[in-house]
């Protein structure tokens, strides 16, 4: 089976871009944390809503509760592909990021998946 690449685009043959298996699983995990809930159609219950946690009181609950989310939603969406080992999730001077280690079930590799967005 091949993998779609992620955003969606045209290869130089005019087909529809292929990814690798590891940068897949990275743009689902990406996907998954940069989704807000209710922006899928026939998904609703699908996405992170961390965009909207930033706007949150920051603290020690806001970080650990971010930290259960984004970890619970990983294991519910991605967890027939990944086994989330950890995660972190830091604000700083407008920059949302947020590191992944996991392991991928396939192949029992483990990796990190370091993404972030301006805020």
């Amino acid at each position: 089976m091949r993998n779609v690449d992620f955003p969606f685009r045209l290869d130089g043959q005019g087909r529809t871009a292929g990814a690798v298996e590891e940068v897949h699983v990275r743009n689902l995990i990406e996907q998954f944390l940069f989704t807000a809930p209710g922006e899928r159609v026939n998904r609703p219950d699908f996405g992170s809503g961390l965009l909207q946690l930033v706007f949150a009181p920051a603290g020690p609950e806001l970080e650990a509760t971010t930290q259960f989310l984004v970890q619970g939603g990983l294991q519910q969406w991605l967890g027939d592909r990944i086994a989330v080992e950890e995660v972190d999730v830091t604000v700083q001077e407008g920059t949302l990021a947020v590191s992944v280690q996991y392991s991928v079930r396939r192949t029992r590799e483990r990796r990190v998946a370091q993404v972030s967005r301006a805020l």
